[in-house]
């Protein structure tokens, strides 16, 4: 294992110190706590966090600022927060408007975040969620009871995020996002596994010239393997995947978010993302909002995930357009 690090064990602290350092214009880590905070005023609208396990880098913490989230929640590596972890985002993140926490589709995260939230309504904060399942590579997995939530999360942070800047209610946000979450599907492939520094080995293998469709962020198991083949054939089978999930219609507009997993290089995502552009134009989908880059990563496992949004309402659009200020976006 080669990894620019101290102790394995202290990673997470080491990493959240450098992270409130290097961006302490936007950002504070609270005192005690893997919790990560915007610095902006307070506005009196409701505060919107999410979190998980480390490893994902930059999310969740990288989208803490103005327009997104009020706070991340960063649990060990591959790893549920904590609940008492949660509940005290949930108090950093209130201001008087109630709080609305995105939850990815992981056991432990939603036994967590549930419990946080007891906590928090016995201290009157008034607490909503959402549980975002958007990989559709596999039904159930490892962690989870349904599908995976992936690289589509970081679209439910910008456009609740908005929704929250703009004044709307807790209600509100929760009808929002229950509208947002069904329209929102991933899928991913994997080159190479994710080394755990603790553990200090991948946590799977692929042969040289193998790789595998469906792989989840902590290495869970996709739906097949094959043997390497060029962009263009893997961006069509990704892209058949998602296109197939939705009943697209002639009207309707996407969304797409081409999200590198750790090891990736940029040339090679580009070299992806212009065979999914010639693929959707083929199939005549009307694509009017576009993000590349690492967003939801699994430490320096290789590959890359597509997500389709369709854009049911204009608002979201223009949420997705609009600008913020965080480390990450």
């Amino acid at each position: 294992m080669k990894k620019i690090i101290n102790d394995p064990s202290q990673v997470v602290d080491d990493m959240l110190k450098g992270f409130s350092y290097m961006h302490d214009d936007l950002v504070e880590r609270l005192d005690g706590y893997d919790v990560i905070v915007k610095k902006a005023n307070k506005t009196g609208n409701v505060g919107l966090i999410s979190g998980g396990g480390s490893g994902h880098e930059p999310s969740h913490a990288g989208f803490v600022g103005d327009g997104m989230l009020s706070a991340a929640i960063c649990g060990a590596v591959f790893t549920s927060p904590t609940p008492d972890q949660i509940l005290e985002a949930i108090k950093a993140a209130d201001e008087g408007a109630g709080v609305f926490m995105v939850i990815k589709n992981y056991s432990g995260d939603i036994m967590n975040f549930e419990m946080a939230q007891e906590l928090a309504e016995m201290e009157d904060i008034s607490v909503e969620s959402v549980i975002v399942d958007d990989d559709i590579a596999v039904e159930d997995s490892l962690y989870t009871q349904g599908r995976r939530g992936v690289a589509g999360t970081i679209l439910v942070h910008k456009i609740l995020g908005e929704a929250a800047r703009a004044g709307k209610s807790l209600k509100e946000i929760k009808t929002l996002a229950d509208q947002l979450v069904p329209n929102i599907k991933t899928i991913g492939l994997a080159l190479s596994g994710a080394t755990v520094p603790e553990v200090g080995k991948p946590g799977f293998t692929l042969a040289e010239d193998e790789f595998e469709y469906g792989v989840g962020i902590h290495g869970e198991p996709g739906y097949k393997k094959e043997k390497l083949q060029p962009s263009k054939e893997l961006a069509k089978e990704l892209v058949e995947k998602l296109t197939d999930s939705f009943e697209i219609k002639a009207d309707d507009k996407f969304g797409i978010l081409v999200n590198g997993l750790g090891s990736t290089p940029l040339m090679e995502q580009y070299v992806f993302a212009n065979d999914v552009a010639n693929l959707l134009a083929s199939k005549n989908v009307s694509v009017v909002y576009k993000k590349i880059g690492d967003f939801m990563t699994s430490i320096d496992m290789a590959g890359l995930s597509l997500t389709l949004i369709k854009l049911e309402d204009h608002s979201w659009e223009k949420a997705l357009k609009s600008d913020v200020t965080t480390p990450a976006w």
